[in-house]
């Protein structure tokens, strides 16, 4: 029995994507190296509506933003452009769903996802992240 504070589901750890050439594929495995990464997603991902982002992507987003901790490379492209990110990583949304990484203003960085629903319409907060360290005894 687990005597962790917050329950470990199985499918949230990242998957490590080994990136092989067909030619030099070995019988081993081999030790983690800058040419490999660690996923987001296990499959390609394609979030087609409101519903499915609010249901998939916080825990996509919940990834992505404990990895902005630990990797620089990545922080600096998830900040730059997070939307391209997750398409580089197989996480695909609608042209509707905005993403914006926010910094300044609070102590620890936010994923703020929007929805515009037409041209020349506001932008619609759907769901924020933010970690958050917490302990208990």
């Amino acid at each position: 029995m687990s005597r962790a504070l917050v329950p470990v589901i199985s499918r949230l750890p990242m998957v490590l994507r080994q990136r092989i050439d067909a030619k030099e594929r070995p019988a081993t495995p081999r030790a983690p190296t800058e040419a490999q990464d660690f996923d987001l997603v296990r499959h390609e991902t394609h979030l087609r509506n409101r519903s499915q982002v609010e249901r998939f992507l916080p825990d996509i987003l919940g990834r992505a933003l404990a990895r902005v901790w630990i990797d620089q490379t990545f922080r600096f492209r998830f900040e730059t452009d997070p939307k391209g990110t997750l398409s580089d990583y197989g996480v695909h949304l609608p042209e509707t769903i905005s993403i914006d990484f926010v910094t300044e203003g609070t102590i620890r960085p936010q994923v703020v996802v929007y929805e515009r629903i037409g041209p020349g319409t506001p932008r619609r907060r759907l769901l924020y992240l933010q970690l958050v360290m917490m302990a208990g005894k």
